[in-house]
């Protein structure tokens, strides 16, 4: 088991980003237009042998779960719904128009929300029209995001005939009093029975979402959890921190704050994951991650080709991200661009012809050294600063030199053991891999500017 002292986690276990985009979110400004975006199409366009990933966001749900930060639209109106999936469409004919013959996807995924709120025939009919604006590679990842509680058996067969080949299952954590807490009631025995029909199907790869730091969660209800997962052998988890953020999300305040674990307790709930799945045989990747040796997400770590984008590790390095549906957020040559995040403003841009880009972001060529940086460090625990500066033409390590004097200082990083500086390369020691957050943040130039504004959750 991995410890601590409870001096070094309070000085570290705080607000920071999770580096799913460098710079973040917070940057983004309305300085940031339609008319940006559309330059930036263009100018990807031009590069129409590299492929694609696509991510259509689905906000709907029929209930909210007081633990979630997701961007969600509550509702058991289906007309409601049904709206949506029209500007959807629409969108993607005014994103392929502007991408030209640059149509083909490698990674392609619907998230939420809950795209499976949508019946099966709704959610097939919404990927053959994308389908007829876009064009999916033979190898490409087909991903879908499932709640085991809505999701039927016609759900899986539609999918796995429509081509999905992998699965998210939100889970959480499997205790009926932690689930009662979280307003989230999902049996066991929903979730085991959606998992063995996937597997009947013949899915690639099944991922579950887990969540440690919930109310009401100890260690004993933390590893009965864990068994249970480990039992049926997902290929993927992605364990999550709770990100406990009430002055973003209203509905959070529901939870007795009284009864979430306090802070060296989380920590603990931490180190059991991580000890109780490599033990089980997962690998650990990343900060909140764990794949079988012999999934994609694994051999990518294993052969230094794992990335980072919005929506989390993924296998798919060096592509553009085409993001579609409400507070959508696409990466595109050298750009962030996100959609509406109100459902009223999304369409109205959207009937009238035009890209629903709310914000952005132009990144600078320091931030793309830095994004380079940053995104080897959360993907690999290490970066030759030398060999990123290179592809820069730049002598990294003299660049960053205030970073590095910074991490070897008496009290810093290397000192408190998160960190190893091997000639020109930063490496993450194993408990440094727990604060890999922290450690990403010391390159990350817009921290001091952001200063104590409660933006982003805590690191552990």
């Amino acid at each position: 088991m991995i410890e601590v002292t409870p001096e070094l986690l309070a000085k570290h276990d705080r607000p920071g980003p999770r580096y799913t985009s460098y710079p973040t979110a917070v940057e983004f400004t309305d300085a940031f237009g339609p008319d940006d975006y559309e330059e930036r199409l263009t100018a990807a366009a031009e590069r129409s042998v590299d492929a694609l990933s696509l991510y259509v966001h689905l906000p709907f749900c029929e209930a909210r779960c007081s633990f979630c930060a997701c961007h969600v639209v509550v509702t058991k109106r289906p007309e409601i719904a049904d709206a949506y999936l029209i500007r959807v469409v629409a969108e993607a004919a005014l994103i392929a128009e502007r991408l030209g013959e640059r149509r083909r996807l490698v990674q392609y995924h619907l998230g939420g929300g809950t795209p499976t709120h949508y019946p099966p025939e709704v959610l097939i009919g919404l990927h053959d029209s994308l389908l007829g604006h876009f064009d999916l590679d033979d190898d490409a990842e087909v991903a879908i995001e499932v709640d085991p509680r809505v999701t039927t058996s016609e759900h899986l067969a539609a999918l796995a005939h429509a081509g999905f080949n992998r699965l998210s299952l939100g889970v959480q954590d499997l205790d009926s009093e932690v689930q009662r807490l979280i307003g989230r009631h999902q049996t066991r025995e929903q979730t085991e029975a959606l998992y063995y029909e996937a597997r009947h199907l013949g899915f690639e790869s099944i991922n579950f979402d887990l969540i440690y730091g919930l109310p009401g969660q100890d260690l004993d209800t933390l590893r009965r959890t864990l068994d249970a997962v480990i039992d049926l052998r997902p290929d993927r988890l992605a364990v999550y921190s709770f990100a406990f953020v009430p002055w973003m999300c209203r509905h959070q305040r529901r939870i007795d704050k009284s009864l979430l674990p306090e802070r060296g307790a989380k920590f603990a709930l931490l180190a059991t994951v991580v000890s109780t799945l490599t033990e089980a045989g997962y690998q650990y990747i990343g900060m909140d991650h764990f794949a079988l040796p012999g999934d994609g997400l694994a051999r990518a770590a294993a052969n230094g080709t794992l990335t980072r984008n919005f929506m989390g590790y993924t296998t798919k390095r060096g592509t553009d991200l085409v993001a579609l549906g409400s507070s959508g957020i696409s990466d595109v040559d050298g750009a962030y661009a996100q959609n509406h995040r109100r459902l009223a403003s999304y369409y109205q841009t959207v009937d009238a012809g035009n890209l629903p880009i709310e914000r952005g972001y132009h990144l600078r060529e320091d931030d793309r050294i830095r994004r380079q940086v940053i995104t080897e460090l959360m993907c690999n625990g290490s970066v030759d600063l030398a060999a990123s500066g290179s592809r820069f033409g730049i002598d990294g390590p003299s660049y960053f030199a205030d970073e590095l004097a910074e991490m070897s200082s008496p009290g810093g990083l290397v000192a408190e053991g998160l960190a190893i500086l091997d000639g020109t390369t930063v490496r993450a020691t194993d408990l440094g891999m727990l604060f890999v957050r922290r450690l990403a943040s010391v390159f990350d130039a817009h921290a001091v500017r952001r200063g104590a504004r409660p933006a982003f959750s805590k690191t552990v």
